[in-house]
């Protein structure tokens, strides 16, 4: 990955996980995994949280049909690693009721909720209930944290270089169905747990506000997309609109001011985060006018 303390910067009992993981399943462990698991008081643990409910909680979408947003929205992304990965998904826990490569003789739900999801992930100022008025509000909500979910973890997975490399598209993707998108808790012991009372309160809190290697000041701006002064303005603005532009070169830039890959890692995923609650809100706001009328 673009960041080396995400391949091995991990504490040893991770690093200790990932080692017996990886000669058990005789597949290296994938990008996101090891993403995922280097500080994961910072943005993991709460993310993980909002992800195994969003993905395999009670819905009143099946599995297979949340992964197949979960892909609509990595397609959008252009974020190769994450489409492939959900394409596999949307196979394994949909059992034949959607087919990633023709979705169209799947429910009608599924589709008005995906045009939905399209405009509020690429024109959220713009976004409307229109497509989504014969649907119950509790189904599009539940929608909504699918894709905020996703829209946060493709933004980073085009930041930081994810690569699928052999062996781990048969192997990542059975064991994120098996285990539910959950990790063993001790790999996630990691600082203090905050609860806001609301996993999305939890995630935005752990990832904006709370102490790091940055100031507050900064994860907020580069979420908002307010000004901050280069390189981190041109940057953060990237992660935020079109994060599969991202390449080598501009995290070398970075690390060539001085910026260390800590306070990169942390403006990267606040920059994502800043990006997908901007689409959710609207997504939320678009649901409440509708029922209003």
């Amino acid at each position: 990955m673009r960041l080396s303390i995400l391949d091995n910067g991990h504490r040893r009992r991770v690093k200790v996980f990932l080692t017996l993981t990886s000669a058990t399943s005789r597949v290296a462990s994938p990008d996101i995994v090891k993403m995922l698991l280097y500080r994961p008081g910072f943005l993991t643990r709460p993310l993980l949280e909002l992800t195994a409910d969003a993905m395999r909680g009670p819905s009143y979408w099946t599995p297979g049909e949340r992964e197949y947003l979960a892909m609509r929205t990595a397609q959008l992304h252009r974020c190769p690693f994450c489409v492939e990965s959900h394409a596999e998904l949307t196979r394994i826990a949909g059992a034949g009721e959607v087919d990633p490569d023709d979705p169209a003789p799947g429910r009608p739900q599924l589709q008005a909720v995906r045009e939905f999801l399209d405009l509020v992930s690429c024109t959220p100022d713009s976004a409307n209930a229109a497509s989504v008025t014969d649907l119950p509000d509790d189904a599009v909500l539940q929608a909504l944290r699918v894709n905020l979910v996703w829209n946060i973890v493709n933004r980073l997975a085009n930041a930081f270089g994810f690569v699928l490399r052999d062996g781990q598209l048969h192997s990542g993707t059975r064991a994120l169905h098996r285990f539910g998108y959950r990790f063993p808790s001790f790999l996630l012991a990691d600082g203090p747990v905050t609860d806001r009372g609301d996993d999305v309160a939890n995630l935005r809190y752990a990832v904006l506000d709370a102490p790091a290697t940055t100031e507050p000041a900064l994860r907020a701006a580069a979420a908002a997309g307010e000004h901050l002064p280069e390189p981190w303005q041109s940057y953060a603005r990237t992660v935020r609109e079109a994060s599969y532009r991202i390449t080598d070169a501009d995290i070398d830039r970075l690390i060539a001011t001085a910026c260390s890959q800590d306070e990169i890692f942390e403006v990267t995923v606040a920059a994502a985060l800043g990006a997908a609650l901007r689409g959710f809100d609207a997504g939320r706001k678009a649901l409440e006018q509708k029922t209003v009328r």
